[in-house]
């Protein structure tokens, strides 16, 4: 018994001191000096502003990015370096089927928002020209005319361009360099802490896709480095595609719109920046929201590498400072914790108090550092959400809750998606903190058509 008192402090101690360790590493002051170390060092060096973008062939999101690649080069000073890449597979991308055809969906959905051309000159990419194109792609390597023809080639393959890419395809010659220009870009990524396509790295920090390149040109602004007195056209277009107005009162057209469910989970950092926002619009649109919390993926099995694990929590407290989320004093509730509040969940549901659940659990994990593994840590989170402790207790003693967030799962699996948050409303399926205004923009769809009108 004392042995497994001591291993319990151990484990304790352990997780206070990852905890603080993470709080400090995710402050507003280490990124602060890092990034002043970044910029002091690169004016020394007499260095330009050098900006790292690796891009895949067949990847959507990496075409998306690229369409934007020749305003953001002309409306800032900087030294522009792409790489043909490949993401990294195996344990980082645990669904890597499922991803293919969702980023397919969702990025139709973006480019349309976007204004940007998405196959519109076939229903399909010419995937049987893949890899010649790379070939293609891989013999301008080194030439002024790199990053023309890799844009190129992204647009040709995901407008669907059959006869451009049957043209392209017809000037490889050496096969082979694809796959060698392929590996050095991913072992560059890897040396520079990252595993993902569309990628822009900056000065030590990482941006994704079209959805945080606005971070970069941000930062960049406040160095100085944009040429131009005010925004750029088509760069300003981003922001305005992705900023939304919600209604003051529910609109009458909105009566009758099916349920809107939110796939969750306790251990999410994402999950937990999308709740405030969530819980916005289906205030704002008179919606019933569903709460389907699942397993985190650690828990299903999955394995989360080091480099994943250490973008996501960075890029989460950047996402949390942009929406005034509190975050960064965090208690990983993997295990017991989990668990534990999935049991109460369900509890808390029963006495619609589901939702103040989940809000003040994942406060309590990700900016109040409350261990909810233990009895007074779970207990601060039950008290505020205004939840009976002796019913608590005898709802952490049941397991009815297991074959609900199976059923979740199952669910959520079975609409496409693999991760968490996943937001879907009918066919409307979207994975990310960030779709949020994407699910805006379909309830408006919705409401202008009539489909919520009750008659």
């Amino acid at each position: 018994m004392e042995a497994l008192i001591q291993l319990g402090r151990i484990v304790s101690a352990k997780r206070k001191v990852r905890s603080i360790f993470l709080h400090v590493l995710l402050g507003r002051k280490t990124r602060a000096l890092r990034r002043g170390f970044s910029e002091t060092r690169r004016r020394l060096l007499r260095r330009p502003h050098v900006v790292s973008v690796f891009l895949q062939l067949d990847d959507p999101y990496s075409y998306l990015l690229s369409h934007f690649l020749p305003s953001f080069a002309d409306a800032y000073d900087v030294d522009l370096r792409l790489y043909l890449s490949e993401a990294l597979g195996d344990a980082y991308q645990p669904a890597p089927d499922m991803l293919a055809e969702y980023a397919v969906k969702d990025c139709e959905r973006l480019a349309r928002e976007l204004g940007i051309p998405f196959l519109d000159k076939g229903a399909a990419p010419p995937v049987e020209h893949r890899l010649a194109m790379l070939e293609a792609i891989a013999a301008c390597q080194g030439t002024q005319d790199f990053n023309e023809e890799l844009s190129q080639a992204l647009s040709i393959f995901w407008r669907g361009d059959a006869e451009a890419a049957s043209r392209l395809s017809s000037v490889a010659q050496q096969q082979g360099r694809a796959a060698t220009i392929i590996s050095a870009s991913q072992a560059q990524q890897v040396r520079l802490g990252h595993y993902n396509s569309a990628m822009l790295h900056y000065a030590g920090e990482w941006y994704w896709g079209v959805d945080r390149l606005t971070y970069l040109l941000d930062r960049l602004d406040e160095l100085g480095a944009a040429r131009g007195d005010g925004p750029h056209r088509v760069l300003a277009s981003i922001r305005q595609a992705m900023q939304v107005t919600l209604p003051v009162a529910p609109p009458t057209a909105a009566r009758g719109l099916p349920p809107l469910e939110l796939f969750y989970s306790i251990r999410s950092p994402y999950s937990y920046l999308a709740l405030g926002r969530i819980f916005d619009i289906v205030d704002a649109y008179g919606l019933e929201l569903r709460l389907r919390p699942v397993l985190p993926m650690v828990m299903r099995g999955m394995r989360v590498p080091r480099h994943k694990l250490l973008y996501i929590i960075k890029d989460a407290a950047r996402e949390a400072e942009r929406r005034g989320v509190a975050f960064g004093k965090i208690a990983d509730p993997v295990g017991p914790g989990t668990e534990r509040c999935l049991a109460v969940f369900h509890y808390a549901e029963l006495e619609k108090r589901g939702r103040d659940f989940l809000q003040n659990a994942g406060e309590a994990i990700w900016s109040q550092a409350i261990d909810v593994s233990t009895d007074a840590g779970l207990r601060a989170v039950t008290d505020k959400t205004g939840l009976f402790w002796p019913d608590v207790k005898a709802a952490l003693a049941g397991d009815e809750w297991r074959a609900v967030m199976e059923a979740n799962r199952e669910s959520m699996m079975a609409s496409g998606s693999w991760g968490v948050p996943t937001l879907r409303m009918q066919d409307f399926v979207a994975w990310g903190q960030d779709r949020d205004w994407l699910l805006v923009r379909h309830i408006e769809e919705l409401c202008d058509t009539g489909d919520g009108i009750l008659v």
